[in-house]
């Protein structure tokens, strides 16, 4: 089952030439999520083709850089005869601010929109077998953070221990993967522990919007397959990073290390550093070895646990 991120924006505040202001695509199987939704997101999504079928958006916080997109998203869906809810998640306290954005020319979507507050330590999306979960983030404003994190999955099925054991091929074999006892050929009971491994843990993929390092990130993070962290700063200007409620590279490095992480991909670059992500990478990549500065439009592909061993 295929996990995916398209970064369609990668500016912090101000976007270049080069880079648009925040949202990153999130496409798992079949269902596509949308984390923040800076001006022209829309457009970045036709670009880089990742298609319009969102079922959520997420947001961080409402400065503007992160949300500004959202207005004209929904009124294209309209256009597009959408019939299908949207339902976006926000920080506690910003829900009637969330419904204002939406219908802020008057007019309002002819699809259900529906705004959930996502407080911090709140599973605030639910289905078969993941979940994405809000966490506190520390930036100037009501903020949080989202991981989404699938669930255990089954053990390898050992084909061949269970013909072993008299199991015919055919049903048994299911039954036996999804935890049920059979009886063989001649007549004894094979249990799942017989042919069944440890279960095996999925993936998790977290993303952080514009937050100071904090504790609550690396507890979210912790064994991440990939930590989208902001890396607004260079170490030039960690002072500055701290007092507007951002981190520096390094800095998202360090949490990344902390959490033992797999991957990070950094973030919410600063329009001075405007053709030095390479400089930001380099200064993470002195503390976390599989840090990396994604350009807009690339995608990275989220593999299992085991894939990284």
């Amino acid at each position: 089952m295929s996990l995916e991120a398209t970064f369609l924006g990668t500016s912090g505040a101000v976007p270049t030439t080069r880079r648009n202001t925040s949202a990153v695509f999130v496409r798992r199987e079949g269902e596509r999520f949308l984390f923040d939704c800076g001006e022209g997101t829309q457009r970045q999504m036709m670009r880089f083709s990742t298609g319009f079928g969102v079922s959520h958006v997420f947001l961080t916080h409402l400065h503007g850089d992160h949300v500004l997109g959202l207005p004209g998203l929904t009124q294209t869906f309209d256009f597009n005869d959408r019939e299908e809810p949207l339902t976006v998640h926000t920080p506690p306290g910003t829900k009637r601010a969330v419904e204002n954005l939406v219908g802020v020319t008057g007019a309002r979507p002819g699809y259900p929109v529906r705004v959930h507050e996502a407080h911090p330590g709140a599973t605030v999306l639910r289905n078969d077998d993941y979940e994405v979960r809000a966490f506190e983030t520390d930036h100037r404003t009501q903020s949080v953070g989202y991981a989404l994190v699938e669930d255990d999955r089954r053990g390898r099925f050992d084909r061949e221990r269970a013909v072993e054991l008299g199991v015919p091929e055919g049903p048994k074999f299911s039954r036996l993967h999804r935890g049920e006892s059979v009886e063989a050929e001649d007549g004894t009971t094979v249990d799942p522990e017989q042919v069944v491994g440890p279960e095996r843990p999925g993936r998790t993929l977290v993303y952080t919007g514009d937050t100071r390092p904090t504790g609550a990130t690396v507890e979210a993070a912790t064994d991440a397959d990939l930590l989208i962290h902001e890396a607004t700063f260079a170490e030039d200007r960690t002072d500055r990073a701290g007092s507007t409620g951002h981190s520096t590279a390094r800095q998202a490095a360090e949490i990344a290390k902390r959490a033992d992480a797999k991957r990070l991909a950094l973030t919410h670059l600063s329009s001075r550093y405007a053709g030095e992500a390479d400089r930001l990478e380099a200064e993470a990549r002195e503390v976390f070895g599989s840090a990396f500065f994604p350009d807009d439009g690339d995608r990275v592909e989220v593999p299992y646990p085991e894939a990284h061993d």
